[in-house]
């Protein structure tokens, strides 16, 4: 059950009156909207509300006969729901949190707005960190331990931007290459200027 599916789950449950409206379909018979209405002492369109927010959850089911509603609980998506919401606080939360963190955000946006669908980069991002993440993402491209030569990193670069000499110049700059006689080589990643330590 992904993380929205939780939240609205926990949402359905927020309300005292839904909390009674399950207690009261808890031994699975169905009840009459009506009949709710009266053993809730709450109005017919109150009862019909919150039981429409139980519906679009999950929470029960309901069934038309000419003018009369009636409801039914669905233990399964509610066993379910709470299962899921166990599983993501003490398994796998941390892991789709890291995955739904803002630096994932906003990684996934600079490569959506800054680079087309073809993979060339639209323009050098202004930011500094919106370039880092730039400069990162085509720097991943090159082969760890191999030697490019300039005109070979000019015709790398030249697949994403035409400004080939400032790209070239800032992946120097930023640490994410070095440079010695023309001859250009990759960085260990623990020397490249992080756009994740960023402020």
């Amino acid at each position: 059950m992904q993380l929205d599916k939780i939240v609205n789950y926990h949402k359905a449950l927020s309300d005292p009156t839904r909390l009674r409206i399950l207690l009261l379909l808890s031994k699975g018979e169905e009840i009459h909207g009506q009949a709710l209405a009266e053993r809730l002492n709450l109005s017919q369109p109150t009862v019909t509300h919150h039981a429409a927010k139980l519906r679009e959850a999950s929470m029960i089911t309901e069934r038309r006969d000419k003018n009369t509603v009636y409801f039914r609980i669905n233990p399964e998506f509610i066993k379910a729901g709470s299962e899921a919401s166990l599983s993501f606080i003490f398994s796998k939360g941390t892991q789709e949190m890291e995955q739904e963190s803002p630096e994932n955000s906003l990684k996934e946006s600079v490569l959506r707005n800054f680079f087309a669908k073809d993979g060339r980069l639209r323009q050098i991002p202004a930011q500094y960190k919106k370039k880092l993440i730039a400069l990162q993402f085509m720097v991943e491209k090159l082969t760890p331990g191999t030697v490019y030569s300039e005109k070979e990193m000019n015709e790398f670069i030249k697949q994403y931007h035409e400004d080939y000499a400032t790209i070239r110049r800032e992946f120097i700059m930023h640490q994410f290459m070095y440079r010695e006689h023309d001859k250009y080589e990759l960085n260990p990643p623990e020397m490249w200027t992080r756009w994740e330590n960023v402020k």
